[in-house]
């Protein structure tokens, strides 16, 4: 939401090893390095990713002035489009941390092992651990995480059988199928808005939604909200400022002044860049700074977090959310493994592994864990049997008919299992979960009505969960979800995480 400033910090992780395995994704690249990574799945999205990319301001306000026909185009949409939205329920929970596995882990070697599969789809993790909570298992690469178990609910049903990176993401990232002409914002834009007209962003001088410790770049945060609803991304300010640091922005703040004098001739253009350079400038030097940096902590805390990437992004986030950040993203790359998968794990699981059971802990401990919902997975998972033959030398491709996420907090009751898949992990055979089910049910704990609507700029208003089956025209991917195609005069169809909703 304040992204749009002149002293954005480079938000490259420090952590090479991480971003550089996730195929730029962290980095915020577009296209995946790996060249076994399937080009004709990326070939195929590059409309998709160039009707994603982020509208310029200039751009979102002269498609917010084209009212002409708006009156006339609603009265053809559907009732439950024109509805007014209905009541939310009372809030479970005040803030989210999103922890995204850009790649896609496998769900397999995460949470969904099968080691009674056989080597073939095991591949070197051939065991399963036991959990705090008899009967709850995940892979031997998570020891740390099986320790809290009764913290956390595991969604083995989750599926929406699209294996392209970039569209698996864009629906995972805003519980939205594709296909249809509507790009649809992330939930933390959409948390964003939803507490804008609520009034509850007054007077705050953090944004709603962040992301640490950089944007993934394949698809626009803030879809038809604008870039106003975009993601903030902190970069490099873990740590107090050096006075180096601060005279030059100081004097990068005196150039932009002298240079502002079309600023002073166009103001209608201008004066939301100047908003958001105020609270850029704010955040640097100012004392919100004192949220992000992670200094602060303790040796004892920054040790439990572990000095990775991940690490440092999950103790920022904890940081953020204690200073009322409501929606939080941790990008954590390294996780695309078409080859050579175990050693890549040997890095990204411990790291991740660490991290995770520090987070859902230290929010324990505080007592945040209650009003703030943890939730960790990626894209879509991996291929169930583990290819050992040459050119992968034992990787995993793309999978996104069946795959794991893990959510905690916030009104979510822990320690169990939604969704089962077979033997093989190949297919959900109970309860399976589109992504709309799991952001729907995230909105409905914050008190954000999933069944509520959101204002497009063209004048009419759009659901803020929209139906989980694709549109008769479009080949997007398809999905689990009740009726509705584009015309269906019938609500969109949620199968929200009742089972585990605490209200």
């Amino acid at each position: 939401m304040y992204s749009r400033n002149a002293f954005q910090i480079d938000s490259r992780d420090g952590d090479a090893a991480e971003n550089a395995a996730a195929g730029g994704a962290a980095a915020g690249g577009d296209v995946c390095s790996d060249p076994l990574c399937n080009a004709a799945e990326h070939a195929a999205e590059g409309a998709a990713r160039r009707a994603f990319a982020l509208q310029t301001r200039r751009d979102f306000l002269r498609a917010g002035a084209v009212t002409v026909g708006a009156a006339a185009l609603a009265q053809f949409l559907p009732p439950w489009l024109r509805a007014a939205p209905r009541n939310a329920r009372a809030a479970t929970a005040k803030s989210v941390i999103q922890i995204f596995l850009s790649g896609g882990p496998s769900h397999l070697d995460t949470f969904d092992p099968k080691p009674a599969a056989g080597a073939d789809f095991t591949g070197p993790w051939r065991k399963a651990i036991g959990t705090n909570v008899d009967g709850v298992l995940v892979n031997e690469l998570f020891p740390l995480t099986a320790r809290h178990a009764d913290k956390f609910s595991l969604l083995r049903g989750m599926r929406h059988n699209n294996n392209g990176h970039e569209t698996a993401t864009y629906m995972m990232q805003t519980g939205t199928l594709t296909g249809g002409d509507i790009v649809y914002p992330a939930v933390g834009a959409v948390v964003a808005r939803k507490l804008e007209e609520q009034g509850a962003l007054k007077d705050r001088l953090l944004p709603p939604y962040i992301t640490v410790p950089g944007a993934l770049g394949r698809f626009s945060e803030a879809g038809f909200l604008g870039p106003k609803y975009r993601t903030f991304v902190p970069g490099g300010l873990a740590e107090a400022p050096s006075d180096a640091e601060r005279r030059r922005l100081e004097t990068r703040a005196a150039l932009l002044a002298d240079l502002d004098a079309l600023g002073a001739s166009e103001k209608a253009f201008f004066e939301e860049d100047d908003f958001f350079r105020d609270q850029a400038r704010e955040m640097v030097l100012g004392k919100s700074r004192a949220a992000f940096d992670i200094s602060r902590e303790t040796e004892q805390t920054r040790e439990l977090y572990g000095n990775t990437g991940v690490g440092r992004a999950c103790l920022q986030a904890r940081r953020l959310v204690e200073h009322g950040v409501a929606y939080v993203t941790v990008n954590m790359g390294g996780w695309d493994t078409h080859r050579n998968q175990a050693d890549t794990y040997k890095r990204t699981a411990p790291a991740l592994d660490r991290a995770l059971a520090a987070l859902l802990a230290d929010l324990a401990q505080r007592g945040l864990l209650a009003s703030t919902i943890v939730t960790c997975g990626g894209e879509f998972g991996r291929t169930p049997r583990f290819q050992m033959a040459p050119p992968w030398n034992g990787g995993r491709n793309h999978f996104g008919a069946a795959f794991s996420w893990l959510i905690a907090g916030g009104g979510f009751a822990g320690g169990q299992i939604v969704g089962e898949t077979d033997e093989t992990g190949a297919r959900v055979i109970t309860r399976p979960i589109a992504p709309g089910d799991l952001t729907g049910s995230i909105y409905r704990a914050l008190g954000i009505d999933p069944n509520g609507v959101l204002p497009h700029p063209l004048g009419h208003d759009v659901p803020v969960v929209p139906p989980q089956t694709a549109p008769a025209r479009s080949g997007g991917g398809g999905g689990r979800g009740g009726s509705g195609g584009a015309g269906d005069a019938s609500p969109p169809k949620l199968n929200l995480l009742t089972e585990i909703m605490k209200a």
